[in-house]
Order: structure tokens, then sequence, then C-alpha cells
């Protein structure tokens, strides 16, 4: 039987075991949410650069960079960290080299030791949850966070992705935001209003932002690491399609 577990902060990552495992990467504001929404919209790839300068050297490269800090465009990037910005294929067939505070930090964590990674968002849960249906590997669902600390909104994913998939488990993180899944429902707007990264993105104007990071299921793109580059899986295109729209996830 598979297992899933959450990890709750990349400071907290020496307590699990990733090898053989599937390691779900998770920055709903907005690293992951903002590379889904990317290559969903025909960004051929994306390379997650934990350093700002390594990643602005991409533009030597004529890639497209994109960085972020403290939740603000990076100077000297061509964009920071808005999924708004890649909607309507503004950057299709471009090449993506993003660094963000958190979850590009993540990704390199996890990259020496994991069997295989995905970037997970409310964007395309269903996505991730049926590919993860039919791989025969363990999960662990490894939340970016904020500068090493917990946050509401990467772990309540964590919660999601676990009730969609149904699988049993013993991990007490994720048994505990199941329950807080199962309580915000479907208005995760209105549950993470307080949210201290919401609170911060809402400083900068960032509304918008937030309002469609929760959106439940609008790509059908499984987005996995691949030699270190971010792509969607080919098997994507052979899953259950979803509406332009989106569907509603059963709480």
């Amino acid at each position: 039987m598979r297992n899933i577990e959450t990890c709750i902060s990349p400071e907290l990552i020496h307590l699990h075991d990733l090898t053989q495992k599937t390691v779900v990467v998770v920055d709903i504001f907005r690293a992951s949410s903002t590379m889904v929404t990317a290559l969903s919209n025909g960004v051929r790839c994306i390379k997650p650069l934990s350093d700002l300068d390594e990643c602005r050297n991409y533009k030597n490269k004529n890639w497209l960079i994109a960085g972020e800090r403290n939740g603000q465009q990076a100077e000297g990037f061509d964009l920071g960290n808005s999924p708004l910005s890649f909607l309507g294929n503004a950057f299709a067939g471009e090449k993506l080299a993003m660094t963000t505070t958190n979850g590009t930090r993540a990704i390199s964590l996890a990259e020496a030791d994991s069997e295989e990674i995905l970037i997970g968002s409310f964007l395309n849960l269903q996505a991730t949850v049926d590919y993860l249906q039919i791989s025969d590997r363990d999960v662990l669902v490894l939340c970016a966070g904020w500068k090493g600390k917990f946050n509401i909104e990467d772990s309540l994913y964590a919660g999601a992705l676990s009730l969609t998939l149904g699988w049993k488990h013993d991990c007490d993180a994720t048994l505990a935001m199941e329950a807080v899944f199962q309580q915000a429902g479907e208005n995760l707007s209105f549950f993470l209003e307080k949210a201290s990264h919401a609170k911060r993105l809402q400083n900068h104007q960032l509304e918008k932002d937030i309002d469609f990071c929760l959106e439940l299921n609008r790509y059908n793109a499984v987005v996995h690491l691949d030699e270190g580059l971010l792509k969607v899986k080919p098997a994507a295109a052979k899953q259950r399609r979803l509406s332009p729209e989106g569907n509603s996830l059963q709480s």
C-alpha cells in the first residue's frame, strides 16, 4: 500500500527519507502556481534556481528570467513571480530561468535524494492526483513555507492532495491538514485571507494573484523536474481533461 506524508517546512526535510519517493513541491503563493501556469501557457521549460545572480546570468543565454524576493520582482529581471503574467500564452515558446524566495530553494533541497519531483498547486491538483494514482511510489509533499517557517496555504494543499488521493496513512501532519481543508471547504480565499503570506501579497496589491492561485483544477498539467528542467509530462495529455474554467473539488 502506498503512503503519503507531509514535510511542513524545508528545514525539516532531513527528517524524511526521500529515496524511491515522489516529492511534490508546493509553494502556493506563488512559485509553484506560477510554474504550472507558465508551462500550461506554452513556456517550453523552466530552470529553477536558488541564486539571484546565477538566474540573472541566463539572460545572456537568451532565456527569459524571472526573479522574486520577499514578494516583489527582483531588480534587473524580466518578470517577477506572478502567474497572471503568463496567461494567454504570453511567453509561449520561451525558456524561463526562475528564482524565488522559497519555492526554488525547496526544489533544490529535494533534487538530490528523491526519485521524482513534481510541482503541486491547486491549479493542477486533480491532474497530479490522477498521475500519482497510477504511479507505484510513496509520496512526500514538501511545503516551501516562508523562509523556513510553516505556512498554512502550502500545508493546506497537502491535506487537499491526500483527501483526493484517498490513501490510508499515519502521518500526523497530513491528517491535521486534511481536517483543516475539510473545514475550509471550497472557499479557500475566505479561509486564507488572514494567512501571513496572503497579507504580504495584499500589501503589494497582489489580491488578484491570491485569488488565481486558489483556483481549483484550472489546468490538466503534470509538471515534473527532468534533468534540472521543469516540463509538462507528456502522459498528462492522456489523463482526464478538464474544462478551461476548471472543476470544483468535492470536500
